[in-house]
């Protein structure tokens, strides 16, 4: 047994084996802690390894495949598929796929537009019923999109406006979450002061935005922008609720024709499953690409708010 001396002239006892004791007891929060952000990481990779390997098979291997429902088959059909896929009705898979980027290009957008533009005016504009305005805006955050559907399209086919485009469109660019995330990060990461130099530089309220906070705001920008786009690409009910020409369907409505056409067995079943599982793998690597794409904006701008 060892015997210490504290600073304040107390003696202590501690056996030799009590710092590697402690040392474990320490260890132990962090091993739970990385077993859980494992478990989460093969919970969300999972089902994307599965489309993977699923999209490289036939449709036998498909439904019975000898090495199991995690790995590869005997051959590599991705190709045959991937052309099956887009000849399938006179490549109507191509034409769900460009609107879907219609869709999602023309209303996200939209909304990171009004989003930035209603965000600043609320986090740095002072005007009658201001807060009023914005407390309705919060509650409309509570109402679930899905809700909104049926009185939407009452109201666009007032205007006949069911079965186009528009339908999906302009309802997409109603964001007010967007338009909350937007306003608070303004109000913190845009200085009041900066903005003052600005006036006083003789900078007009145009230039001051476009100029001075607008490169402030890439960080947020960038967030609405994804959340909003991935929002609209993966959209189904309202779509399916607006429009009935399957020319217009994007790729979430049409992937879902093809399940019902499979789960009634038309048109050969085990040969449309297949279909599904890769059109359901085409359809994500947009949103992939869209994200690996913003990611360095979205860290430039962080870099660029810090740095201001």
């Amino acid at each position: 047994m060892t015997v210490l001396t504290t600073p304040a002239g107390a003696s202590s006892t501690r056996t030799p084996d009590e710092a590697p004791r402690r040392q474990r007891a320490a260890r132990r929060p962090k091993m739970l802690s990385n077993l859980f952000l494992v478990a989460l990481i093969l919970y969300f990779a999972l089902p994307l390894w599965w489309l993977l390997v699923a999209s490289t098979k036939d449709t036998t291997s498909l439904f019975a495949s000898p090495h199991g429902a995690l790995w590869f088959g005997d051959g590599f059909h991705l190709v045959e598929n991937l052309r099956a896929l887009f000849a399938y009705d006179n490549g109507i898979y191509l034409r769900w796929m460009g609107n879907s980027f219609l869709y999602a290009l023309a209303g996200g957008l939209g909304s990171t537009v009004l989003a930035v533009l209603a965000g600043y005016g609320f986090a740095k504009f002072h005007f009658k019923g201001r807060n009023l305005a914005f407390s309705i805006l919060l509650g409309a955050v509570m109402v679930p999109a899905t809700a909104l559907v049926i009185p939407t399209f009452v109201l666009l086919s007032e205007m006949e406006l069911t079965n186009t485009p528009w339908a999906v469109i302009l309802p997409s660019l109603l964001n007010p979450f967007g338009v909350y995330l937007m306003r608070v990060y303004a109000a913190e990461g845009v200085p009041d002061e900066l903005l003052d130099a600005a006036r006083v530089d003789g900078a007009g309220t145009f230039r001051t935005f476009f100029q001075v906070a607008l490169p402030l705001l890439r960080p947020a920008i960038v967030t609405v922008l994804l959340l909003s786009v991935v929002a609209t690409w993966n959209n189904y009910f309202l779509p399916l609720a607006m429009l009935s020409d399957s020319t217009l369907f994007p790729v979430t409505v049409g992937i879902g024709l093809l399940q019902g056409l499979a789960g009634a067995n038309n048109g050969g079943g085990e040969s449309l499953w297949m279909l599904i599982v890769v059109g359901s793998l085409v359809s994500i690597i947009p949103l992939i690409i869209a994200f690996l794409s913003l990611q360095k904006y979205w860290q430039g701008g962080l870099a660029i708010g810090s740095l201001k």
